[in-house]
Formats: structure tokens, C-alpha cells, sequence
């Protein structure tokens, strides 16, 4: 009998970004950090999360995003920085579809290919859904860490749960 090699094969289709997608995903990131984080997170991360301020992060880092969804219609995106798994979203209509399971194994995919071994990513304390999200994608919580975040108010430090995951 010869060996058996499992292949993932998403269902969703994951491409790069074209420009007609900036704005639905700015809207998707801003929607999403929102609905995981307000309740959460400082007030001074709040006021400098703006819809504006996605939409210039989303235009900004083109190259490292990877989206689901038609080209102006995405329903979700991963965008990577170093070896680093740094956002993931999913449009709210898109939850529970399998989405974020495909963004998340492209992601790991290209992560991959670069030559990472060791990808991590943050993870806010109290975004519970994301966190038995990526344990169940297989991703380790290794721990407790702080971390610095960029506002116009300057650097606002938060405790973040740090994921790992080898992938090659």
C-alpha cells in the first residue's frame, strides 16, 4: 500500500488583494476589531481605531495581505509581517463558513514557502473566540506577553496572549 498524503484544499479561494478591495477591507478590520475588541481593549487604542485609520494600515500593507472573497467584494483577509501572523478577519456574514480556517492555512502555507519555522501571532486577553479559534487551527498559547501598539497618543502597551505554530 502506498502512503497516503492528506492535502488541504481550501473551499474558499485565496488570492492577493487588488486596489477595489481597500475599502471593503478596511471595513471588514474595522468591523471586526470592534466587535473583538471594544469591550476589551483601552480607550486610547478605541479613539485611534478609526475606519480611517484601517483603510490607510489596509492601503499601506497590500503587498502582505491574502483575501477571500471576489476581487471588491472580499468576505475576509490575513495579512502577514515577517514571520508573524498579524491580522486575520472575517467579514461578520461570513463567520462559520470555513473562511477563516482557509485564510489561516494559506496564511501558514506562505509562511512556509518564505522559510519560516517558528510563526507566532498576538492575541488581545479576553478575545476568547479567536483564541479557541487558533488552538483548534492548531496553534499553541505559549504565553503571556506585552505589547506595544502605535496610536497618535503614542505607544499604548497591552497584555497579549502570544500563539505559536510550527509550520514546516
Amino acid at each position: 500500500m502506498g502512503d497516503w498524503i492528506e492535502t488541504f484544499v481550501p473551499l474558499t479561494p485565496i488570492r492577493d488583494p487588488v486596489p477595489a478591495d481597500i475599502e471593503p477591507l478596511a471595513t471588514i478590520w474595522y468591523d471586526g476589531w470592534r466587535d473583538a475588541h471594544e469591550a476589551i481593549l483601552p480607550d486610547a487604542l478605541k479613539r485611534d481605531r478609526t475606519r480611517e485609520s484601517f483603510l490607510r494600515r489596509v492601503a499601506a500593507a497590500m503587498p502582505d495581505i491574502r483575501v477571500a472573497g471576489p476581487p471588491g467584494n472580499p468576505v475576509g483577509f490575513v495579512m502577514l509581517k515577517g514571520d508573524e501572523l498579524y491580522q486575520l478577519y472575517v467579514a461578520g456574514r461570513a463567520r462559520g463558513t470555513g473562511v477563516a480556517r482557509d485564510l489561516i492555512a494559506d496564511a501558514e502555507r506562505v509562511l512556509a514557502a518564505r522559510g519560516v519555522e517558528l510563526a507566532w501571532l498576538h492575541c488581545a486577553i479576553g478575545n476568547d473566540r479567536a483564541g479557541r479559534f487558533y488552538e483548534k487551527s492548531g496553534w499553541r498559547r505559549a504565553g503571556v506577553v506585552t505589547s506595544g501598539l502605535q496610536t497618535g497618543e503614542g505607544i499604548v502597551s497591552i497584555e497579549v496572549w502570544r500563539f505559536e505554530k510550527r509550520v514546516r
